[in-house]
């Protein structure tokens, strides 16, 4: 029993060298968009390349020193003033601080406005924390 010699497909020369399953695709949407994705492939980018501008964008540094700054808070500033004002976020330089009083609010800003801010940019840098600004809430 004699088999047939191996028939090898070459695709005409007219279609541009696609297989049929592409010519198939092509009559199926009514369009070519070979090119188009052919195009797209070119400005695909490694995710290596993309992330630290995803991340810069996302400011995603300052959002982890943002945290740090409350965690630190607890251990850094005297308790007696932890236990009436907390650190509620950090913006542009200014570190926003919510007190639970009147009374506390005067205290801190009179007396340990500056010693607070010392501590804080000791640890963090001026660049980090430039003022702070406290509120009664």
């Amino acid at each position: 029993m004699a088999f047939p010699p191996p028939r090898y497909y070459s695709p005409p020369l007219g279609h541009g060298g696609k297989t049929p399953r592409q010519r198939v695709i092509v009559q199926w949407r009514g369009i070519d968009l070979a090119p188009l994705e052919k195009a797209m492939v070119l400005h695909a980018r490694p995710v290596s390349a993309v992330l630290p501008n995803v991340l810069s964008d996302l400011r995603i540094d300052s959002r982890r020193a943002e945290a740090e700054v409350v965690k630190v808070w607890n251990n850094l500033i005297d308790p007696n003033i932890v236990a009436h004002a907390q650190p509620v976020g950090l913006r542009k330089g200014t570190l926003f601080v919510t007190v639970d009083s009147n009374v506390w609010l005067s205290e801190i800003v009179r007396y340990r406005r500056k010693e607070i801010l010392d501590r804080l940019q000791h640890s963090f840098g001026r660049e980090l924390i430039m003022k702070i600004s406290f509120r009664v809430g």
